[in-house]
């Protein structure tokens, strides 16, 4: 979208901006149903409340736009505050895209309750378009298939649905610079009430230190002009994680676990309750179990639901396909120059090693 330069604030990491924001704004926040992680805890920090709204069946990162309406009704009734609704359109933890009609239908619902949209857009330039001669690229899957479904998705922000009421939040983490170097921006709308708010955020920015790094600084420049090696990069990333978050969820499925299919980010959301007799014989009974028990299992961080706002006694954890790609750095490149990564020993033992431990929850 065009932006003026006078719009925009950066920051060191997504979590520190959505600090300054949400402290410059005012007011309860309205959450979806799972949400990131780190989301809830800005809030609180801030003494706010934060009001988590299920999603709808089809994907995470949107509440269903009726839950909101009656969520907003119910907590104003009761002496709640709440102006501000966090989304995402690349959502963490589900790896999914909300489809555009119903990102339309919450933000209506958003803008009739009188709700500011702040749109966490992180892992937007992460959407898993397979690219040619990479396994799931063009070629490789039938009419109607994966290639079909992931030429056809269209991301689409909700500040092209309400440009006046929506912040854009980006951390360059997510898809253009290593985990390790915070830098994130925010994009305001153009109007007297946008350049207000930024003023405000910076205030707070300024107050707290939160600067970015002259060298993080100076990468987050360079990745932000999108030259051709890091555009590339970008792309190849995207299409490898998303080949091996498809082999992952066709695992979890074979063994009888649900999931959503993973259309974005570097990771994806099981829920083995189908699997909970199963579960049950190996001691573990809510997501906090789970969490402990899969992840010594399979040998890697795998958090549970009660992370991400979650029912506690869902059996629900997200799985991160980083791992699966290797455990040192070599494997890791070694997968992303692959034409057919899921070939490589290293992947195939760590879908094998999935496999293995989800096989034996079944009856």
């Amino acid at each position: 979208m065009p932006t003026d330069p006078d719009h925009v604030a950066a920051g060191p990491g997504a979590p520190a901006l959505l600090l300054a924001l949400l402290g410059a704004y005012g007011g309860d926040v309205m959450l979806p149903r799972p949400c990131p992680a780190w989301w809830t805890p800005q809030v609180r920090l801030l003494g706010r409340r934060a009001y988590h709204v299920p999603t709808p069946a089809e994907c995470g990162g949107v509440p269903d736009p009726y839950a909101l309406l009656e969520t907003v009704r119910r907590v104003r009734a009761e002496g709640g505050d709440p102006r501000v609704l966090l989304l995402s359109v690349a959502d963490d933890p589900t790896a999914t895209v909300p489809p555009p009609e119903l990102l339309r239908e919450a933000c209506e619902a958003a803008e009739s309750a009188g709700l500011f949209v702040v749109s966490d857009e992180t892992w937007r330039d992460t959407v898993h378009r397979p690219v040619r001669g990479r396994l799931g690229g063009p070629g490789t899957d039938g009419p109607g298939g994966l290639r079909a479904s992931h030429d056809r998705l269209v991301v689409l922000s909700p500040a092209e649905m309400l440009p006046d009421d929506t912040a854009v939040l980006l951390d360059l983490s997510g898809a253009l610079l290593p985990a390790g170097w915070p830098a994130a921006v925010i994009r305001f709308p153009g109007t007297p009430h946008g350049t207000w708010l930024r003023a405000r955020t910076l205030d707070v920015l300024t107050a707290t230190g939160g600067f970015v790094a002259g060298p993080v600084a100076g990468a987050a420049a360079h990745a932000l002009d999108e030259p051709a090696a890091v555009a590339g990069r970008a792309t190849a990333a995207a299409a490898l994680h998303g080949a091996v978050a498809r082999a992952a969820h066709r695992e979890l499925l074979a063994a009888g676990a649900l999931a959503r299919p993973p259309q974005a980010g570097r990771h994806l959301y099981a829920d083995l309750t189908p699997l909970r007799s199963g579960l049950a014989r190996q001691g573990v009974g809510d997501a906090m179990e789970l969490e402990d028990w899969l992840g010594g299992r399979l040998g890697a961080p795998t958090p549970g639901g009660q992370r991400f706002a979650d029912e506690t006694v869902a059996p629900r954890v997200r799985l991160s396909t980083g791992p699966l790609l290797g455990a040192t750095p070599q494997e890791q490149l070694a997968a992303l120059t692959a034409t057919d990564p899921l070939a490589l020993p290293h992947v195939r033992d760590s879908l094998a090693r999935l496999r293995t431990v989800l096989a034996g929850l079944s009856d």
